[in-house]
């Protein structure tokens, strides 16, 4: 595993900035101060058809390319297409042989990059207090958050630009949007081919690798860079390694990432998992008004 270390020596603390992470710094101790056949073949040859495989998916999520890589002229049948999908996450950090697994499930819209999650926190270090779920939207450069706690009214939106956080808010959420997830695949530099096998019914073919987000950020679609740019000047380290898992018209279906910072405290050690399915169901993200954000001081923790 890579250890990252952000430039501004603030790693762990950009990880324990928001409420959700915040849960983080709790526990963890980081408060710090079906086509595609001959794609098939392809994928068997590993390579440089592996590395191509890997870096379509978000396109292939989009629905701006096919499994096979050529422009998408037609929409698939409805219930095989991609462009949206529901979710579930789970981000589970260690640091001072303590872990924590942070969830979430929702749906997203991966054509205009909009998303619904509802994130369930652990409960504290002591096990006792229990944590409101937290509402989580999730934009091209911004997350809007409700129920966020830290004096934040119940009724009331935190809105957050991700191109200003230091990790591009590839774990400060809670949770990696998974446009990101995906795009970070556009900055793979080297891809292995496992081998095939079955994810939740579906035959799939993993790929293992290494991304680069510097990369990433300089391949990714339009408004979706700016985030991966941020973490990209944020981190003295752009490496992360991943796992991915494409079913056989090339849909992302699975993906995990591993991030590690190290600050002055004890090393914070980062494993998120993105998994999709149900493509094509309906996504439907109002964004709130300006009316209905907070703009008061959040209290620290």
């Amino acid at each position: 595993m890579v250890v990252r270390q952000h430039r501004s020596g603030g790693g762990a603390r950009a990880v324990c900035a928001l409420a959700v992470v915040g849960v983080m710094a709790a526990t963890a101790g980081c408060s710090g101060g079906g086509g595609g056949g001959d794609r098939a073949v392809a994928d068997e040859r590993g390579g440089a058809d592996a590395l191509d495989v890997v870096h379509r998916a978000a396109a292939v999520l989009a629905g701006t390319v096919s499994g096979t890589g050529t422009v998408a002229v037609a929409a698939p049948a409805p219930g095989d297409a991609a462009g949206t999908a529901e979710v579930r996450t789970s981000m589970e950090t260690a640091a001072g042989g303590t872990r924590v697994t942070i969830r979430s499930r929702g749906a997203y819209d991966f054509r205009s990059r909009k998303g619904r999650l509802t994130v369930v926190l652990p409960k504290d270090a002591a096990g006792e207090e229990e944590h409101r779920p937290i509402t989580e939207l999730l934009a091209p450069g911004a997350l809007y958050m409700m129920n966020r706690g830290a004096g934040v009214p119940e009724d009331k939106w935190v809105r957050v630009d991700t191109t200003t956080l230091e990790d591009g808010n590839l774990v400060t959420g809670g949770v990696t949007d998974p446009m990101a997830a995906a795009e970070l695949l556009r900055g793979a530099r080297q891809v292995t081919y496992v081998g095939k096998t079955v994810l939740a019914g579906v035959p799939v073919r993993h790929y293992r690798g290494t991304a680069d987000i510097g990369l990433a950020a300089r391949e990714a679609a339009p408004g979706s860079g700016g985030a991966l740019a941020a973490a990209a000047k944020g981190f003295s380290t752009d490496t992360v390694p991943f796992d991915a898992y494409l079913d056989e018209q090339g849909r992302l279906r699975k993906v995990r990432h591993r991030f590690s910072f190290a600050d002055e405290g004890p090393a914070v050690e980062v494993v998120s998992t993105t998994l999709l399915f149900g493509f094509g169901v309906p996504v439907s993200v109002r964004l709130p008004e300006g009316h209905d954000i907070y703009t008061g001081q959040i209290r620290q923790r």
